[in-house]
């Protein structure tokens, strides 16, 4: 950036709408790829430690370790191995997902009275359906609580997968940060904010509409 170079330049920022759509259409795919493979493994890694409470802490560990990493050094220990790909995107950002699911998964299923779960074995109930039927829906709060947490991070995270090469809105701060012209960075941060604010908000309602019973109570 020169002296007297004003900090926005709009006329860089109409000329680049299409790039910047671009870049936000990326950074939604990266971030709901990770997410969603992350809620899956989550899920049932989750289930198995509600069956076999013993494994909690293992699993927790294991997650916690990744989670600690630093993205960078964890994406650096992946290129040997998967390149600078997609994949190498993923694992990470998937990596980070897991412990925050994980505990609000099964904090959320823990959280069911036992006395709901005997009413509902003493009904007839087998066990896989008193945990769809029964635990599941009254954990979904606790749920899409962990599942905001975990989507607003990866929109975070998912900036730094443009060091290599995976585009997104980090593709606009690199591009600021290389060249020393504030646009185009302050475009990319403005953005990945805005993006994790529109979806938090839109996961709450989501959260509202699956769990009505929770905004009555409040």
């Amino acid at each position: 950036m020169t002296p007297g170079e004003p900090l926005i330049r709009w006329d860089w920022i109409a000329r680049n709408l299409d790039a910047i759509g671009q870049r936000i259409a990326e950074h939604v795919v990266l971030t709901g790829i990770a997410v969603g493979i992350g809620l899956l493994i989550s899920f049932a890694l989750s289930i198995w430690i509600v069956r076999q409470p013993r494994w909690y802490g293992p699993v927790t560990w294991v997650t916690g370790i990744l989670y600690t990493i630093p993205s960078l050094a964890l994406f650096a220990l992946l290129i040997p191995f998967t390149g600078l790909s997609l994949l190498t995107a993923e694992i990470g950002l998937i990596g980070y997902t897991l412990l925050i699911l994980i505990r609000n998964i099964v904090s959320g299923i823990q959280s069911v009275p036992a006395d709901v779960r005997e009413a509902a074995l003493g009904m007839g109930y087998t066990q896989r359906q008193v945990l769809w039927q029964v635990e599941l829906p009254l954990a979904l709060a606790v749920i899409i609580a962990g599942v905001r947490i975990a989507t607003v991070t990866t929109i975070g995270l998912t900036t730094v997968t443009a060091l290599i090469g995976q585009g997104g809105l980090g593709y606009f701060i690199l591009e600021g940060i290389q060249r020393f012209f504030s646009t185009p960075l302050i475009v990319g941060a403005v953005l990945s904010v805005t993006l994790a604010i529109l979806v938090d908000g839109a996961l709450v309602l989501v959260q509202r509409w699956l769990t009505p019973w929770t905004s009555a109570r409040s």
